[in-house]
């Protein structure tokens, strides 16, 4: 089980490492990693999001419905944690810790953690505690980036967003069951498979302007404590409590416990919010978690 998990986390600093070496070799230009950003956002994200919808749901109806409910009401505490617990900070490091306090990166390393933990079982609940995040993120989360700006407008911008529209697809091609023909599917696969690669490879090249000095900083902890041990607890401690099936608690609890959200990074460089505090965020939380993870997966299991 640790194993799976230690080589995750190692190959996903591998890659940072590449973005990192690319961009200060120069095969990464200052606008190359701007249209690295947009192939990411419109492109592998909606891609790598239809197809965790795409798993085989069984029989498992009535857990796959508790899972969503509590995937929600995660959501919902994640928010109002964001709403109160950063006010004390400049308007875009705010925006950026509260995105990735609503949004983790359970959408990149949840599939393969959960199911070297908890099986096939876990990947199918973890496609579905997925769907509220995924939610989230491109409507409220995008708010914090885009705040004072026209709201309807932004509402607009938001439902029609790729990673929205993906969504919707993924959404209705699991309730209705059907698959696309196989090379649409195998499109999707393929583009999907590189969403790991691709994100870690621009967080790499970001940290080119990164002073490492300036890694560990207060507020940096501070996130780190909120995004991987208290949030978690106040979701394990009342799923205990309340008898909750011990997968479905499982996932719940290992999902919210992942570091800060790669869309973190992205999405600050498109709005132009504190692009390094992000870079900061993402990669401080995920060096933590290469501990914070296992220990975790152990209490879970």
């Amino acid at each position: 089980m640790i194993l799976p998990m230690l080589s995750l986390m190692g190959e996903m600093f591998l890659l940072i490492l590449a973005g990192y070496i690319s961009r200060r070799a120069g095969l990464v230009t200052r606008e190359g990693k701007m249209c690295l950003t947009n192939l990411i956002l419109y492109v592998i994200l909606p891609c790598n999001i239809v197809k965790a919808f795409m798993a085989e749901t069984g029989s498992h109806w009535e857990e796959m419905a508790r899972v969503l409910v509590i995937a929600a009401l995660i959501q919902v505490l994640c928010t109002v944690i964001a709403s109160f617990s950063y006010s004390f900070m400049p308007a875009g490091e705010k925006a950026v810790f509260q995105y990735a306090t609503v949004c983790s990166n359970a959408g990149f390393m949840g599939n393969p953690l959960s199911q070297a933990i908890f099986g096939d079982l876990g990947l199918l609940y973890t496609s579905v505690f997925l769907i509220p995040q995924r939610i989230v993120m491109w409507t409220a989360g995008v708010s914090y980036f885009a705040a004072g700006g026209d709201r309807k407008g932004l509402l607009k911008k938001v439902l029609v967003h790729p990673c929205m529209i993906a969504v919707y697809i993924g959404i209705f091609l699991m309730l209705t069951g059907l698959q696309p023909p196989v090379f649409l599917s195998s499109t999707v696969s393929a583009f999907s498979s590189c969403t790991t690669a691709m994100t870690m490879l621009y967080i790499g090249t970001i940290l080119t302007d990164v002073d490492f000095k300036t890694l560990f900083t207060g507020r940096q902890i501070y996130f780190a404590i909120m995004r991987l041990i208290l949030i978690p607890l106040a979701v394990y401690i009342p799923c205990r409590l309340a008898g909750v099936d011990p997968v479905i608690t499982g996932v719940c609890t290992l999902l919210t416990a992942m570091p800060a959200g790669s869309t973190t990074s992205l999405l600050a460089a498109r709005y132009e919010a504190d692009e390094l505090s992000a870079a900061k965020c993402v990669v401080f939380t995920t060096l933590l978690s290469v501990i914070t993870t296992p220990v975790w997966g152990m209490i879970l299991t």
